[in-house]
């Protein structure tokens, strides 16, 4: 007979939740004497229900809960269940019967299998929540033991069995966000960050017109990726402070920066708080890697921007009188329209790959960026498109009359100077 793994899954019936079960279990708990409970939490689909409604939130909670169950297939050699918490918790449960009789049940088996959990999710959590969630997730998980006591109802041990589980998932959470503070607090106390350069060509001549500096965490970290690693200063409130180190970075690997090009550096409308970036200091430091004002564009995305219009805005007007120009990064990603735009002032508009992928064979994206070009030529800007990855997207860069591509089809960013890797 058929598993229910064997079956497509549209034709897979939907995993239990515990109050289905509750017979099954009591009578595993006294046939036992000791119960075991796994709680694996899922805190991400809360945002996959504001994004995408509750059945897209259901369909990865039920996946997620497939996922478990094939692994306690895989690996658990006593006998369990799996199943879903109550109606409106994020969770899959995994229940195991145990004879009382053995510390080891609780020493080592289940949290060995928790940690394979923790582990195969952490790979593979992507193509558990495809296609709503996309990159690492983080699984908390839980344990508890229960042994039966027959002073107390089956509904009062099971019940108090959830709760210890909850109580220590939530320790868990708790010591990994402590873990990862600390990690990330070091890494920029440290100045453990260092910067890749991606090269900037001009479209018609295919020569490089400039570098952007694009940030790493420590090579083998978990915040070794961009979006992990401004994602956990956000959690952490040490944007401002990742900020000045990252910028920091692109400047010291500047050092021997190719003549005649400009390096785009990306910065946030509250660079202009950071005394290290005030004239005198910052003029000391450029001239330390061979740079001037005029060698250095400042990228900020159109969000930021637009969002906090008056800091961007003083921002922009100091650091324009000392010479530098201004990139708004990610047009096209954003909500604003072409008016707006002119009131940013930029010298480049950088057009985001969403916008630029298949642009060749898409009348429509050509049309929004012609419109684009239209409104730069007005306000003296020069259009860079990103996310180049095909020579026809660039030929058709080219027929557009922007000037400016990057992508990996000039190759994938990489440091100036090969020491500038960090490793954790």
């Amino acid at each position: 007979m058929a598993s229910n793994r064997d079956l497509a899954p549209e034709d897979r019936p939907p995993p239990p939740v515990l109050s289905d079960l509750f017979t099954d279990l009591g009578e595993g708990f006294e046939r036992a004497g000791a119960i075991g409970l796994i709680v694996i939490g899922a805190p991400m689909l809360a945002e996959v229900e504001r994004r995408h409604g509750d059945e897209a939130r259901q369909s990865c909670l039920e996946s997620l809960c497939r996922r478990v169950e094939e692994m306690a297939e895989e690996r658990l050699r006593t006998e369990y269940r799996v199943c879903l918490a109550e109606p409106g918790i994020d969770e899959v449960l995994v229940v195991l019967f145990r004879k009382p009789g053995s510390a080891g049940f609780y020493r080592t088996e289940m949290p060995g299998f928790r940690h394979e959990l923790n582990r195969t999710l952490q790979t593979h959590g992507a193509q558990v929540f495809y296609p709503y969630l996309r990159g690492p997730s983080r699984f908390p998980a839980g344990l508890a033991v229960e042994i039966r006591n027959p002073q107390f109802g089956l509904s009062t041990q099971l019940r108090r069995l959830v709760d210890e589980a909850r109580r220590d998932c939530h320790h868990s959470i708790e010591a990994d966000r402590r873990r990862a503070r600390s990690e990330l607090l070091e890494t920029i106390l440290d100045h453990r960050i260092y910067s890749v350069y991606e090269p900037i060509v001009e479209v018609e001549s295919k020569t490089v017109f400039g570098y952007e500096a694009l940030a790493r965490g420590p090579e083998g970290s978990s915040f070794h990726s961009p979006v992990a690693l401004f994602s956990a200063a956000e959690e952490f409130e040490l944007v401002f402070e990742l900020d000045c180190v990252c910028r920091e970075s692109g400047l010291r690997g500047a050092v021997d920066f190719p003549s005649g090009t400009r390096l785009f550096l990306n910065i946030r409308p509250t660079t202009i708080h950071d005394p290290s970036f005030r004239e005198d200091r910052l003029i000391k430091t450029l001239e330390a890697s061979d740079l001037s004002p005029s060698d250095v564009v400042f990228e900020i995305s159109e969000q930021e921007s637009l969002s906090s219009f008056g800091a961007f805005g003083e921002m922009r007007d100091y650091y324009k009188s000392l010479g530098f120009q201004f990139a708004l990064d990610d047009t096209g990603t954003g909500y604003a329209g072409l008016e707006e735009l002119l009131e940013l002032e930029p010298d480049y508009i950088k057009i985001d790959r969403s916008m630029v992928s298949g642009v060749d064979q898409d009348p429509a994206r050509q049309d929004v960026l012609a419109a684009v070009l239209q409104l730069a030529d007005k306000m003296g800007a020069h259009v860079i498109g990103e996310g180049l990855d095909t020579i026809e997207e660039l030929d058709m860069l080219g027929r557009l009359g922007i000037r400016f591509g990057q992508g990996w089809l000039f190759g994938r960013p990489t440091p100036l100077r090969a020491a500038e890797i960090e490793t954790p």
